[in-house]
């Protein structure tokens, strides 16, 4: 079995993160500083669905990342632009972490979990790879994984939310929710190479992702 290593993975993925992270952030910090909090929300989720309706046009696979932040950035533009608060909007990512979280759990049952989506998005496989028998039993336990640090992530949200002043949580959620998609990327990681190991595949790191249409 051959899988891209961490530094094809980074080269590949940071296109979806900046397009379906920080892009959107950033237009919503800006859009907030300079016109206020509708405005904001709604330049963000514009992004957010401006880059979907692009990739549907060129024919191109929907990122899962970009799927997930149309899902946070929607639940949060609602409630931003009933309620009119700031508050209101920066309880929406808890909501949305855990609604994420309870997604990835239900995916298993369903015979379709999420991780793999997102996994194909950070570093596509080749189709030996993919048709691997233990490689698709991964992606269940992957799956679990990513919905126990997501709701774990929604948790300690909450607590910093209701406990510290706005500056100090918008500072502290901004590296939480980096600090938990590494560590989950590292332990599944982890995982990944001890479940294989254990079915007796042997696995390969390389240099080149998988080509994909």
């Amino acid at each position: 079995m051959t899988i891209p290593g961490l530094q094809a993975i980074a080269r590949h993925s940071w296109v979806n993160v900046v397009v379906g992270k920080v892009v959107p952030l950033v237009l919503f910090l800006v859009g907030y500083a300079v016109a206020g909090l509708t405005p904001a929300v709604l330049a963000s989720l514009a992004w957010s669905l401006g880059v979907v309706a692009h990739q549907r046009a060129k024919g191109h696979r929907i990122a899962g990342l970009v799927v997930l932040s149309i899902i946070g950035n929607t639940a949060k533009t609602i409630v931003a632009v009933l309620t009119g608060s700031v508050i209101a909007y920066f309880v929406q990512p808890t909501i949305s972490t855990t609604l994420i979280g309870t997604a990835f759990l239900i995916s298993v049952p369903m015979g379709l979990p999420l991780a793999e989506r997102l996994v194909h998005d950070f570093c596509p496989f080749d189709e030996q790879t993919t048709n691997e028998p233990a490689f698709k039993a991964f992606f269940p336990k992957l799956s679990f994984l990513w919905a126990a640090t997501s709701l774990l992530n929604g948790a300690v949200t909450l607590y910093l939310l209701l406990t510290q002043s706005i500056t100090t949580f918008v500072v502290i959620k901004s590296a939480l929710g980096p600090a938990t998609t590494t560590l989950t990327i590292v332990v599944g990681l982890w995982w990944f190479r001890r479940s294989m190991r254990d079915a007796g595949v042997r696995v390969v790191m390389t240099r080149r992702v998988a080509a994909t249409a």
